[in-house]
C-alpha cells in the first residue's frame, strides 16, 4: 500500500462513486474495513467532502476499472515523482576511510586541548567517533596514548575548514549563553578616591579684627 493524501476524503469518494469492495477501499486508503463500512453507513466522516483520486493524480482510470472488475485485485496508487523529491532524506552516516581512522585520536586530542567548549557529542558527530574513544584520549587511557599528538582535523583531512569553524563558533556561542544564565563574573566598579578638602580660609571673626596702625604704634596724645 502506498500512502495517499486525504485518505478519508478519498475513501468517501470511492464509496460514493465506485463499486469497489470495502476491503479494496480500505487497503488503498490505509483504513480499516469497518471504518470504510462506517463511511458507507454515514456513521463516519459524514462532514468530509470526497476527494477524487483520479483528478488529483493518485489513481489511474485503468487501475480503477481493473479493480472494479476483480474484487480480489488491490489498487496501486500513482507515485508522483515530486513526492520523492519532497521527502526528507537523512544524511548518510559519516564514513572515514580506514587509512585515516588512526588520525582520529590526534584530532580528538586537538579538540580537548584547544577547544574544551566543544562537547563530546559534537566531536563524535564531526569526526564519526564514539564517546568512549574521546574519553580514552582525554584520560590518556587509549591504547596508543604514547603516540597521540594534537593535530588540527583539517590538516588531517578529516573535516573541512568551514565545517570546523562553524562547529567552534556554535560551541563558543552556547558557552557564552550558558555562562550568562549562570550569572558569570561581573566587573566591579572602581570606587573613586575621596577628593581632598578645599582650602577655606578661617572666618574673619575667628581670627579677630585686622591689626591697624593705631593698635600697633599707639595714638598721639
Amino acid at each position: 500500500m502506498t500512502e495517499i493524501l486525504m485518505p478519508k476524503a478519498t475513501a468517501v469518494w470511492l464509496v460514493d462513486n465506485t463499486s469497489l469492495s470495502f476491503d479494496q477501499i480500505a487497503d488503498f486508503c490505509g483504513l480499516h474495513p469497518l471504518e470504510v463500512r462506517g463511511i458507507a453507513d454515514g456513521d463516519v466522516a459524514r462532514d468530509i467532502r470526497g476527494a477524487d483520486p483520479l483528478v488529483n493524480g493518485q489513481l489511474s482510470r485503468e487501475e480503477l476499472d481493473r479493480a472494479q472488475a476483480d474484487e480480489t485485485y488491490r489498487l496501486s496508487a500513482v507515485v508522483s515523482r515530486h513526492a520523492e523529491l519532497m521527502k526528507a532524506h537523512k544524511p548518510a552516516p559519516k564514513y572515514t576511510p580506514v587509512s585515516r581512522r588512526q588520525d582520529r585520536p590526534d584530532a580528538i586530542a586537538w579538540f580537548v586541548r584547544n577547544h574544551p567548549e566543544v562537547t563530546d557529542a559534537q566531536i563524535s558527530k564531526l569526526l564519526g567517533t564514539t564517546k568512549s574513544t574521546i574519553d580514552s584520549v582525554r584520560n590518556r587511557t587509549h591504547w596508543n596514548s604514547t603516540n597521540i599528538k594534537p593535530v588540527d582535523p583539517v590538516t588531517l583531512g578529516l573535516v573541512g575548514q568551514l565545517a570546523l569553524d562553524e562547529l567552534v563558533r556554535k560551541a563558543a556561542d552556547k558557552k557564552t549563553r550558558d555562562d550568562a544564565k549562570k550569572g558569570g563574573a561581573t566587573i566591579q566598579p572602581v570606587e573613586a578616591e575621596p577628593a581632598e578638602p578645599e582650602f577655606v580660609p578661617e572666618a574673619r571673626e575667628r581670627r579677630g579684627a585686622e591689626p591697624t596702625a593705631a593698635s600697633v604704634f599707639g595714638t598721639k596724645d
